[in-house]
């Protein structure tokens, strides 16, 4: 197992999140909250009302938790790109554009049991507008922060109310991790110099960045469906009976024109996310296996 890839993967997916985290913000209000009605007006509401601090309400948490889901992702890929190679070549390291894709999609799946809690926790976070100082008790926010939210969700709806949105969202991260890694190797191999079996660093960057949007164009429906379950209850009362439910309704009250309504933001986040997320993560797995005197680009396993 190379452990490598879970640190790597790990401290990647914090550098991620501080990045895309203000737009991410404005991308989930856009989702839930009628009163927001696009990016900029959202945005400068946001700024208005809160100042900066709103865009990072409920950061702390998803630091934590997306440090150790991303390291779920890369370790689980990197890990099985190696046991298939392993089957079939002998452990050469070499893998069809099959394998990369169905180890993306393990990837995306087995991070969710550690991403719900901690993603359902920042929706709740990100939704939450109203200020503490507001001298109105209607307008006082509901949590108090990370660990006041997560012990609220627990003590109001059980354990299993950390989980809510966990179907839509295997739904998203297993297809979407999938075109996600499967478009960076196969962008790497094509943008890479002949002769080199290595991309140079400005590929591995660019790569990641186009990465990045691809997966969220596929997992985008699936994230507001997800977004919607996470609140629904939470400060009114609760309008979806289910998964399946919560599609029709928001369906026949808005189009289904409203399951790309956000896709613009998510691409706008992902490009640099994604850049970050990808360059760190090469480059610290590069250390980590080679030592730090190597810093030459990663060497991809596609074929």
């Amino acid at each position: 197992m190379h452990i490598a890839d879970f640190l790597s993967g790990s401290f990647a997916g914090a550098c991620g999140v501080v990045v895309g985290y203000p737009l991410d913000t404005v991308k989930v209000r856009i989702q839930t909250q009628k009163q927001f009605t696009g990016l900029w007006q959202c945005a400068a509401a946001t700024l208005s009302k809160e100042g900066v601090q709103g865009f990072f309400k409920g950061m702390s948490l998803p630091v934590t938790t997306i440090s150790m889901t991303s390291s779920v992702v890369f370790g689980t890929y990197r890990n099985c790109l190696q046991c298939l190679s392993q089957m079939h070549d002998a452990g050469s390291g070499r893998n069809t554009k099959l394998e990369v894709f169905l180890s993306g999609m393990a990837g995306g799946i087995a991070q969710i049991s550690v991403m719900s809690p901690g993603d359902i926790v920042k929706v709740r976070l990100q939704c939450q507008t109203e200020s503490r100082q507001g001298g109105n008790n209607l307008l006082k926010p509901k949590y108090y922060g990370p660990v006041h939210c997560l012990l609220t969700i627990i003590k109001e709806e059980g354990v299993l109310g950390l989980y809510k949105g966990a179907l839509p969202l295997m739904l998203r991260d297993g297809p979407s991790y999938a075109t996600y890694f499967l478009t960076y190797t196969t962008i790497c191999e094509w943008l890479k110099d002949s002769g080199k079996k290595r991309p140079d660093w400005s590929v591995v960057m660019l790569a990641g960045g186009i990465a990045g949007m691809a997966g969220w164009t596929v997992g985008t429906p699936m994230d507001v469906i997800k977004a919607r379950l996470q609140m629904d209850g939470a400060r009114e009362t609760k309008r979806y009976k289910g998964f399946f439910h919560c599609i029709t309704e928001t369906v026949r009250l808005e189009g289904a024109s409203v399951f790309y309504r956000s896709l613009g933001i998510n691409c706008l986040r992902a490009f640099p996310v994604n850049m970050v997320v990808f360059a760190t993560y090469e480059l610290l797995t590069t250390v980590l296996k080679a030592g730090p005197d190597s810093m030459d680009p990663p060497r991809l396993g596609l074929e």
